[in-house]
């Protein structure tokens, strides 16, 4: 049977916004013949997730040596089986039906390699904002993501952590890009510079914003550190297109 596997790196979770996000998983809905598996990998080897989740099959637990999120969602990456990558973290919320929406568009065009969905941050009054510069839903060219991040200070036109992504090229992108922070950033650019996406308009995540998150700080390191990692991401999705024999969106365009 044709797998999704979502994948979920996890460090001190808490309890009640990993169990919130298990709800989101064990009540999706999918396509007649589809399964789904939600891999989860600690950063780390305290086995908290373990003990925090009911025994399930869907649910496949590891853990291993502290590395960060990218190291472990990369973990995740390795064990899963799905021709199909879903990422989900910890503390966030998948709404009713994504994932087979996802499923969806990713097997009726074969050209499609990638979804993404609206997004509500969630914030701990319980209250939702949603973002006022969402794409046209549909079909996403290549290099309309990269050409908009640029263009914008380095801000994205959908969330990245909604990825679904075929197996096949997360892989040969070498899964999540190494770099504090940006990670889901990074390989995102790097797969919307050379493959088709897709952007669905109804809200697909609950992006859990509350002050234990690891957020951004506003100190001169990290602003240097900030403009480092967003220039790795830019000269990586260059190369990347470069390789792949993708033209700039312009070029394609003239």
């Amino acid at each position: 049977m044709p797998l999704l596997s979502i994948v979920t790196p996890s460090f001190r979770p808490v309890r009640e916004h990993l169990l919130e996000a298990y709800e989101s998983v064990r009540s999706q809905k999918l396509p007649v013949g589809w399964e789904l598996e939600w891999v989860i990998q600690e950063d780390g080897d305290t086995g908290e997730a373990r003990g925090i989740l009911p025994t399930d099959p869907i649910v496949k637990f590891d853990m291993g040596r502290r590395g960060g999120v990218a190291l472990t969602r990369n973990l995740a990456l390795a064990r899963s089986k799905g021709e199909l990558i879903k990422n989900l973290d910890h503390d966030d919320i998948l709404t009713p039906d994504v994932v087979a929406r996802d499923i969806e568009v990713l097997t009726s065009d074969p050209t499609i390699q990638w979804t993404t969905s609206r997004v509500l941050d969630l914030l701990p009054d319980g209250s939702m904002v949603g973002f006022d510069q969402d794409p046209t839903p549909g079909r996403i060219e290549p290099g309309f993501v990269f050409d908009h991040w640029r263009k914008h200070n380095y801000r994205l036109p959908v969330h990245p952590t909604t990825i679904c992504i075929r197996r096949e090229l997360v892989t040969a992108l070498g899964g999540w890009m190494g770099i504090p922070g940006s990670d889901d950033s990074g390989m995102f650019v790097a797969a919307s510079v050379i493959s088709y996406g897709y952007f669905h308009q109804e809200v697909g995540l609950l992006y859990r914003k509350w002050p234990g998150q690891v957020t951004a700080q506003t100190n001169h390191t990290a602003a240097t550190e900030w403009k480092l990692r967003m220039g790795l991401i830019e000269e990586r999705a260059e190369a990347i297109r470069k390789l792949w024999g993708f033209p700039p969106r312009h070029a394609r365009q003239a």
